[in-house]
């Protein structure tokens, strides 16, 4: 299989590398980098958990990838693991921000395979050895200094930074960030939609008010008196019950 563009230096680490004898050159160790131009050397593989022995392998030499191994062409150069340990790398070091407090460690690093460029680092805010944890891209002409095992940078905090892969805890507090920033807009357009309905009814009130014609204050117009009511008008119709029943009257005859 042909090698991709470019490739996370963990996922060459955990592959075997098997040589052009078809000899299995055992796992991935260590990387060997070039730190004051952000370059991938090549890296390192131990053929045995017990034995001391150690292959180098440069970069120019990888021809293919499989899910579990890498192909090699040429023969490595052995060494031992005293002698590895003191290969410059940026693996594991500590992120200062522009306060000089640690801000997390590099974890990884992605790497363009045709001339070994780290195209940018991942940082991890806790151990990046703890399986699912979060990883932050850091842009190389981000880091304003590097030293044996320490990397400084202007950034305020990790939040500078775009998240790449988020935990489960860290997912938790964006999604709580998020919600919150939302039934805050909500509370908000809630607030003006109650100002303003407020600010319509106290208008329409006052419009009512000044167009009342009832008012009775002291610049209110002089009313019309009633029309007088006609002398007819008076006159009421005796009620009938109040009237002596003819019955009651004595008889003339007696």
């Amino acid at each position: 299989m042909k090698a991709p563009e470019s490739l996370l230096l963990s996922d060459l680490l955990l592959r075997r590398v098997r040589c052009e004898e078809g000899l299995d050159r055992g796992q991935g160790c260590i990387a060997w980098m070039h730190p004051p131009v952000h370059r991938l050397l090549g890296w390192a593989t131990r053929p045995s958990q017990f034995g001391q022995q150690r292959w180098v392998w440069r970069l120019n030499q990888l021809r293919g990838l499989t899910t579990q191994e890498a192909f090699v062409r040429g023969e490595g150069a052995g060494t031992d693991n005293e002698t590895l340990e003191r290969l410059p790398t940026l693996l594991l070091a500590p992120v200062m921000d522009a306060g000089g407090e640690v801000i997390g460690t590099i974890a990884d690093c992605s790497v363009r395979l045709s001339d070994g460029a780290i195209i940018d680092y991942l940082v991890s805010r806790s151990d990046p050895r703890v399986p699912g944890s979060s990883r932050w891209r850091l842009d190389p002409r981000r880091i304003t200094d590097q030293q044996p095992g320490r990397v400084t940078t202007a950034l305020q905090g990790l939040d500078d930074l775009p998240l790449v892969r988020a935990s489960v805890r860290e997912e938790l507090m964006r999604r709580s960030r998020r919600w919150r920033d939302q039934f805050d807009d909500r509370t908000g357009n809630l607030r003006d939609q109650v100002q303003e309905f407020g600010q319509r009814a106290g208008s329409r009130l006052e419009g009512w008010l000044e167009d009342d014609d009832g008012w009775d204050g002291p610049d209110a117009p002089a009313r019309e008196p009633p029309p007088a009511r006609d002398v007819w008008d008076e006159w009421e119709e005796d009620d009938p019950r109040d009237r002596p029943d003819p019955r009651d009257r004595p008889d003339p005859w007696l």
